[in-house]
């Protein structure tokens, strides 16, 4: 990771780099899925999930969900971007 940054500095600095840094997140039991496509239709695929959580069973913990954006928005076109979306559950 060290060297990564090394070469960033070298090749294109950036003042937001030296407040970038990677920490473990633990999510415990989540219902995750992928969703391809424009941001404006992911309700479409959290309608998909939360049928999932209800047909196993499940329910979720906080209505608070992570988003997380596997494509560059400003380099993607919107039908291609992919957003990995999660939800905390537990069992009922």
């Amino acid at each position: 990771m060290e060297k990564a940054f090394e070469n960033v500095r070298k090749k294109k600095p950036n003042p937001l780099l030296e407040e970038v840094f990677f920490d473990t997140i633990s999510d415990g039991l989540s219902v995750q899925m992928l969703h391809i496509g424009s941001y404006d239709n992911e309700s479409q695929s959290f309608d998909q999930m939360k049928k999932f959580i209800e047909e196993n069973h499940l329910e979720i913990k906080a209505l608070v969900h992570r988003e997380i954006y596997l494509s560059d928005a400003r380099k993607v076109e919107p039908t291609k971007l992919k957003t990995a979306l999660r939800y905390r559950v537990r069992k009922r």
